[in-house]
């Protein structure tokens, strides 16, 4: 499979909070390139955001914006290109509403949520958090809520899924957003 798997972090409890995002490069089932960047959300930072993944404003202070990283990774979120995330919901509404801050049109792409696979997939887990997940199928998560290994662990995930289960079954998992 080919895709990019993505993780962001927040400052607060709004979704245009972004402060930092991992982009994670697969290629034929391998991971080939990362990304990952601090972003300056321009809002306060909520102390327990701050506890989850231990970035603070003065991390950010001197970090690019959003409308200044988009540049560099639009070319990955057009129709057609595949962008997975583990509970998807939560990271493509930060891109959508992290972009619209700056008046960014909202793009259109493919995604699979690794959330979604593994609760159908691997049906017997306590509890179907990023490193539960990680855990049963022995991927090293070395920093929980850091975005890099986040997306790392998720592309992980779905690699051994589609290799455990198929394409054909991995396709039924996709969603145009």
């Amino acid at each position: 499979m080919n895709f990019t798997a993505m993780d962001f972090e927040t400052a607060n409890r709004h979704y245009d909070s972004a402060c930092s995002l991992a982009l994670v490069l697969v290629r034929d089932n391998k991971i080939i390139d990362s990304f990952y960047t601090v972003i300056n959300p321009q809002m306060p930072f909520d102390k327990n955001n701050i506890k989850i993944h231990g970035i603070t404003a003065n991390d950010v202070k001197d970090a690019p914006t959003m409308d200044e990283v988009w540049p560099k990774i639009r070319l990955l979120f057009q129709p057609g290109m595949l962008v997975v995330a583990h509970n998807a919901r939560f990271d493509c509404n930060v891109m959508k509403k992290s972009l619209k801050k700056y008046n960014i049109a909202e793009p259109h792409y493919l995604t699979i949520d690794t959330l979604a696979t593994s609760r159908a997939l691997m049906p017997n887990l306590k509890n179907y958090r990023l490193d539960t997940v990680s855990n049963q199928l022995n991927i090293d998560l070395w920093h929980h809520h850091n975005a890099l290994s986040d997306s790392e662990a998720c592309a992980e995930i779905l690699i051994k899924q589609n290799q455990q289960f198929g394409d054909e079954q991995i396709k039924n998992f996709i969603k145009y957003i």
